[in-house]
């Protein structure tokens, strides 16, 4: 089910709207890439728990996702006096056959864990502002390069690897967003990185003999 849940999620072209919508994040100097890739093997790790600033907007993300990352944005620099810039990331709650118009997008920007107050912004209609606590621990990564309509090969070789490894996928679909589009235009979506994240859990010993024999 999550496999054709993730499938569905390409390929009506969600991950297209990030192209226009972090327009704010990559015109800026980016984060430091040669510290993520490691990640072009998928890796097994732990990850603490972190506090976000989230939009969560309902739509159809072609159309609604554009606008949600400008207001996580303005929100984020009304929130976070003077911080360091964060990279931008989205999970996707939504089930298999739920129709465009009713998928759920939370569009998210890590703030400090003193954050205790929401800026004063405007709401697009059918939009949420609000804080949130993340759960990761244990995870499954990897990055991908190349364009966003082209991931469901990482995605298998991810889903492979925790797999092979005795995890079950148990989290959302989540994205973060290391190089995309540039200040005037989409640049070479062939350079874009991204990375593709899960929280895992372990399968019990017994489990992972019954799918290895599956």
């Amino acid at each position: 089910m999550l496999k054709k849940i993730l499938l569905s999620l390409l390929a009506v072209g969600i991950m297209a709207v990030i192209v226009m919508a972090v327009l704010f994040f990559f015109a800026m100097k980016g984060p430091d890439l040669s510290k993520y890739q490691y990640l072009k093997d998928p890796q097994i790790s732990e990850r603490p728990n972190q506090n976000m600033l989230v939009v969560e907007t309902k739509g159809d993300p072609n159309i609604v996702g554009a606008k949600a990352f400008a207001l996580l944005f303005k929100a984020y620099f009304k929130t976070v006096k003077g911080g360091k810039m964060q990279i931008p990331r989205a999970r996707w709650p939504q089930d298999l056959g739920t129709s465009l118009d009713e998928w759920v997008g939370r569009y998210a920007l890590p703030v400090p864990e003193t954050t205790e107050k929401l800026p004063d912004v405007k709401l697009e209609t059918g939009s949420k502002l609000y804080l949130a606590e993340w759960e990761y621990g244990t995870v499954a990564e990897i990055l991908h390069i190349g364009p966003y309509n082209k991931e469901t090969p990482t995605i298998e070789r991810l889903k492979k690897y925790a797999h092979d490894n005795g995890y079950y996928i148990t989290g959302l679909h989540e994205e973060e967003y290391l190089k995309g589009p540039g200040m005037f235009g989409p640049g070479d979506p062939g350079k874009y990185q991204t990375i593709i994240r899960y929280r895992v859990e372990k399968l019990p010993v017994e489990d992972i003999k019954k799918t290895n024999k599956e």
